[in-house]
């Protein structure tokens, strides 16, 4: 849930303070203002508070510009349908602010911005219902970016969330796939993380403006991103500060900007929630990462899966369902990703996962039945010659079952095993 309190931001680090790996790109792009005359007015008026995506149309509507906006008199604009209270907005702003001296501020900054309806704006966004008027960013912004997609999830999340969402990023960031995410601390810090050491591109999407990045301990990974090649994006001008009603609509950029969202961990009611919710009415994929019946944590996830989202296990459920070709992340032994049998090679139902004739299901728990005791996944994996990606697959189903339980980071135990050790504990 967002904390009902003013959170704490750090200054994202100007291009100065940013040391670029001389095998990146150069990220920082120069400001669009010499190329759109028209930005420096929209980012000007985008400043008034009140004036959103709906009033910045009725405007365009009115005056066929925001130039024009910007240089009609308070008669024109109070009858221009914004109300009487965001006219007069607009009109301080235009004796307080000069708009050639707000577009030299994020110049200054460092900051490039882009508006609705021109050039360099990503398409996908503008296509949503109601896209933010104008986008800030540092970094690289792309028009088009087909093969993005975002990764979500609880902040409060277990070992095993922050591990799914790790190997997925992993797997996704080496297939290049840019990864999305909003920056938050655990499961969105992980899926940034991840793209970043497995060398692909991944954006964060923040709900305050780019002079101050949220959470702050998350700063320097964000002028990271900038400097690799990938972007910080928000909707917000420069000098707003991240509240909590900012957020559900940063999730609709998130959205927005990627052809489907990936849920590792969350409650049914929470931001990552949120975020499907608008990739629905965007007619995007969704993906979710099942999980034990017993946690709060996989209500989400699980609840999508039986309304019809596809069970993810591996960033290769999401690449074959993108039709998007899987690559391995580097040589064995390397940071390798062992890629899972596809459900076509295995040739059986998706939640069976048989191989060779044989139910790696019943493999596991019979593995766990003998043991009598926690095992991580790991050794499941050297003791049954099974795939870790196949392990962990059959463990979440068996999690659902009621037939194992997670009792520690990666680790499980048969359930009659746990229940008689909980049973013996309380004698």
């Amino acid at each position: 849930m967002l904390a009902r309190r003013a959170p704490n931001s750090v200054r994202l680090p100007q291009p100065a303070d940013i040391h670029l790996n001389p095998t990146h790109p150069q990220p920082l792009q120069a400001s669009k203002q010499s190329d759109d005359p028209e930005l420096k007015y929209w980012i000007t008026v985008h400043r008034v508070s009140g004036i959103g995506p709906a009033r910045f149309n009725q405007l365009l509507r009115h005056f066929g510009s925001i130039e024009a906006a910007w240089r009609a008199p308070f008669s024109e604009l109070a009858a221009a349908g914004i109300g009487q209270e965001n006219a007069r907005s607009l009109e301080e702003m235009r004796q307080s602010s000069d708009p050639d001296r707000e577009a030299e501020t994020l110049d200054r900054l460092g900051i490039s911005a882009v508006r609705l309806h021109y050039s360099g704006y990503p398409k996908s966004l503008s296509e949503i219902y109601d896209p933010p008027p104008v986008l800030y960013y540092r970094g690289i912004l792309k028009e088009s970016e087909p093969d993005a997609v975002a990764v979500v999830g609880s902040r409060r999340c277990t070992a095993y969330g922050r591990e799914m969402a790790r190997r997925i990023s992993t797997g996704l960031a080496a297939s290049g796939v840019s990864i999305f995410s909003g920056l938050a601390r655990v499961i969105d810090g992980a899926a940034h993380r991840a793209a970043l050491d497995a060398g692909g591109r991944t954006v964060a999407v923040v709900g305050g403006g780019l002079d101050s990045i949220y959470p702050n301990e998350h700063a320097e990974m964000a002028a990271e991103m900038v400097a690799a090649g990938g972007a910080v994006i928000s909707e917000y001008p420069v000098g707003v500060r991240p509240k909590p009603e900012h957020f559900p609509r940063r999730n609709r950029v998130i959205s927005g900007l990627t052809r489907g969202v990936v849920v590792v961990e969350a409650t049914r009611k929470s931001g990552a929630m949120l975020t499907v919710k608008w990739a629905l009415e965007q007619d995007r994929e969704v993906f979710a990462v099942p999980g034990s019946a017993l946690s709060d944590n996989s209500e989400g996830p699980n609840w999508l899966i039986q309304q019809g989202a596809k069970l993810t296990v591996s960033h290769l459920d999401v690449l074959e369902e993108l039709g998007i070709a899987a690559q391995m992340a580097g040589p064995a032994g390397a940071g390798s990703v062992n890629p899972a049998p596809t459900q076509g090679e295995l040739g059986v139902d998706s939640l069976a996962r048989k191989n060779n004739g044989t139910d790696i299901e019943d493999r596991v728990s019979r593995h766990l039945v003998a043991a009598g005791a926690p095992c991580h996944v790991d050794e499941i994996s050297r003791s049954t010659g099974i795939r870790i990606a196949e392990v962990t697959s059959a463990l979440t189903v068996l999690g659902l079952k009621g037939i194992v339980d997670e009792v520690g980071p990666m680790t499980f135990v048969a359930q009659k095993f746990a229940q008689e050790s909980a049973a013996a504990g309380a004698q």
